[in-house]
């Protein structure tokens, strides 16, 4: 299916534009290309009284994809792609790539809690940035690294991922059981510098094309208050 559309999904955007090339990837059934709307999670950290930096964790494929959703998120100043989950001395693609290195292709996301909160970022998480009913895979990619977890740095980062992950099973919002693990960060390690603003320096690849500019697009359609133009990192 995917090598189909990859086909087609460059002309779909040219001739009918956005509301088409969203409805051709929504025709692949993964649940965040539906319509399911995310409700604000009730557990939270407050607004900071004054600008700041925090950091956040997480991991739900391809590193690509995620960096690209959260460097159009309002508050984000800063995107990292790299790996957590496993030991310094494996954290290189090739190693990573194998599935065996308990990493994870994660994103850390740097950011002003006095513009967004913590709660704020998963929701983008849950709802545009990956499908985290999936287990140990990601749309086309297959393998622990990429699975859906949440790294937390703190307690509270801990707390309102937890409470959130229940919020959304209880509430049913999703067709199956969400399977984001929520572990505690061991370390965040980057990813070579030809991974970095891999989606931004590389529009046309049909990967982006088909896996990643959809995700930018439903954040921009369906949180348009927390959507921005891109951090120039």
């Amino acid at each position: 299916m995917i090598r189909a559309l990859a086909k087609v999904i460059p002309a779909l955007a040219g001739v009918v534009g956005t509301a088409m090339l969203l409805g051709a990837v929504r025709d692949r059934g993964d649940v965040r290309m539906s319509s399911i709307r995310v409700p604000d999670p009730v557990v939270d950290m407050p607004l900071a009284p004054r600008a700041g930096q925090a950091n956040a964790v997480v991991a739900g494929g391809c590193f690509w994809g995620l960096q690209a959703v959260f460097q159009h998120v309002r508050g984000v100043t800063h995107v990292t792609s790299g790996y957590a989950g496993g030991d310094a001395k494996t954290a290189h693609y090739d190693e990573v790539s194998s599935g065996t290195t308990g990493h994870a292709e994660s994103v850390q996301i740097t950011y002003d809690p006095s513009q967004i909160t913590y709660g704020q970022l998963l929701k983008v998480f849950f709802s545009v940035a990956h499908d985290p009913t999936q287990v140990d895979r990601q749309g086309p990619d297959d393998g622990t690294q990429y699975r859906s977890v949440i790294f937390f740095s703190s307690p509270d980062q801990q707390r309102v991922a937890q409470a959130y992950i229940a919020q959304l099973d209880q509430g049913k919002i999703f067709p199956r059981r969400i399977a984001t693990q929520v572990v505690a960060l061991p370390g965040f390690y980057a990813a070579e510098d030809y991974h970095q603003d891999y989606a931004t320096k590389h529009p046309n690849s049909m990967y982006i094309l088909v896996n990643d500019h959809p995700k930018v697009l439903l954040l921009q359609s369906e949180w348009p208050k927390l959507y921005r133009e891109p951090v120039q990192q």
